[in-house]
C-alpha cells in the first residue's frame, strides 16, 4: 500500500454544507486507503450535522493531528465556545468558528503534523475580522505559509485547468489591474506548477484575450497589443510554451482548450463559467505557487441547500484526491533531483575520446 497522506480539512462555515460533504466523502471506506483525514472544527457541530443529514459516518475526536488514527475520520476540537448552527444563515458566530478552525490547521501544518490542507467553503464577509483581513483563503494562506512566494489560483476538473490573472476583482477594475509583468509572473508560476505539481514535462499554456475578438488588432481595446501579447512574446523567449491571446468565446466553443495543459484567463468569470458549465460538481480550487499544497471544493457555502442532505460531495472528494496527487508529485520531483549525476566530460587532447570519470565539468 502506498504511503497515506495526512490531510488537514477545515470545517468552513458551519451554517453551510461543509460538514455534509466531508461526512459524505468519508462514508466511502476506500478513502482511508489513500489518506488519514483530520478535520479541524467542533465535535458538537459535527454531531449535529451528522444527525441532521442522517449520516452514518463516525469520527474520532483527538487533541491534535499527531494523535490521528488511520482508517478513521479524526476531528480536532478548535472552537473555544459552543457554536450555534443556523443553517443557511451567515452569522458572525459561524465566521469566528471557521477562522478558529483555519488558524489551528495552519498552525499544525507549520508543526509538521499534517501534509496538505483542504479547506471547506467559508463566507468571506462573516469570517472577516482584525485577525482575518483578507479577501479569502488564498490570500490568508499565502501570508501565513507562502514564505514570500506568490500564490496563483488554479481551478480544474478532469478536462480543464484554468488559472486567473485577476481573481476576486470588480469587472470595472480588471483592465487597469492587468500589467505585462503581472501576466508574466502568473505564467511563470503556472508553468512551474504544471511541471512539479502535475508532472507535465513541457506544458502548453493558452492565454485568453481580455476584449471581444482579441480586440480585432486594437479596434476594440488596447490591452491585447500593449500588455498581453508582449507578455506572451517575452515568456516565449524564456522558453515557456504559451500561446495567444485567444478570444475566449471561440476558444472554448470550438474545443480549442483540449490542445493545452492549462489556460490563463484574465478575470474570474471568463475562465470559471466554461469550467463550471462542463462540470459543476467535480471542480477543484488549487492554490499553486506556494510551499504548502492547499485545495478546496470549487463551490461555496450553498446556504440554500444547507442541512437538507442533498449536497454533492464530489468536489470535496476530488479536492482531497488532487491534494494527495500533487504532494506525491512534488515528493517524486524532489526525490529524482536529490542526487544528480556528476557532469562528466571527454578528454579530447588526442584522437581518442576518453571519458574522464574522476573529474567534473565546471
Amino acid at each position: 500500500m502506498s504511503e497515506r497522506i495526512k490531510v488537514g480539512i477545515t470545517q468552513g462555515d458551519v451554517n453551510g454544507i461543509g460538514y455534509e460533504v466531508i461526512l459524505k466523502t468519508f462514508a466511502d471506506p476506500t478513502m482511508f486507503e489513500f489518506c488519514t483525514p483530520v478535520v479541524y472544527g467542533s465535535p458538537k457541530v459535527a454531531t449535529y450535522h451528522r444527525k441532521t443529514v442522517e449520516s452514518q459516518t463516525n469520527f474520532n475526536v483527538v487533541s491534535s493531528a499527531a494523535d490521528a488514527q488511520p482508517d478513521r475520520l479524526n476531528l480536532v476540537d478548535c472552537n473555544s465556545e459552543d457554536v450555534k448552527v443556523d443553517f443557511g444563515q451567515p452569522t458572525q458566530e459561524s465566521g469566528t468558528a471557521a477562522f478558529q478552525a483555519l488558524e489551528r490547521c495552519v498552525k499544525e501544518y507549520r508543526e509538521g503534523k499534517i501534509d496538505v490542507i483542504v479547506t471547506a467553503p467559508i463566507n468571506k464577509k462573516t469570517i472577516h475580522s482584525e485577525a482575518f483581513n483578507f479577501p479569502g483563503h488564498t490570500e490568508y494562506i499565502e501570508a501565513q505559509l507562502g514564505e514570500g512566494q506568490k500564490a496563483l489560483m488554479i481551478l480544474m476538473n478532469s478536462s480543464l485547468r484554468v488559472a486567473l490573472a485577476t481573481v476576486h476583482e470588480p469587472i470595472a477594475k480588471v483592465a487597469q489591474m492587468l500589467t505585462k509583468d503581472g501576466i508574466k509572473e502568473k505564467l511563470a508560476i503556472l508553468n512551474t506548477s504544471l511541471k512539479q505539481d502535475f508532472g507535465i514535462e513541457i506544458p502548453r499554456i493558452a492565454v485568453l484575450a481580455l476584449n471581444p475578438h482579441a480586440s480585432d488588432d486594437g479596434l476594440i481595446g488596447k490591452e491585447e497589443n500593449e500588455i498581453i501579447k508582449p507578455a506572451i512574446d517575452e515568456m516565449v523567449k524564456e522558453k515557456v510554451h504559451c500561446f495567444g491571446p485567444f478570444p475566449a468565446d471561440g476558444f472554448f466553443g470550438s474545443g480549442e482548450y483540449r490542445k493545452f495543459d492549462a489556460v490563463l484567463a484574465m478575470y474570474h468569470d471568463q475562465g470559471l463559467i466554461p469550467l463550471k458549465t462542463m462540470d459543476m460538481d467535480g471542480g477543484v480550487n488549487f492554490t499553486a505557487g506556494l510551499p504548502v499544497v492547499r485545495t478546496s471544493p470549487d463551490h461555496g457555502t450553498a446556504y440554500d441547500i444547507a442541512g437538507q442532505g442533498v449536497a454533492s460531495e464530489e468536489s470535496m472528494r476530488q479536492a482531497i484526491y488532487s491534494a494527495i496527487d500533487i504532494i506525491r508529485s512534488r515528493r517524486h520531483e524532489k526525490a529524482i533531483g536529490a542526487n544528480p549525476l556528476k557532469k562528466l566530460y571527454f578528454d579530447r587532447r588526442d584522437d581518442s575520446d576518453k571519458l574522464r570519470l574522476d573529474e567534473e565539468r565546471n
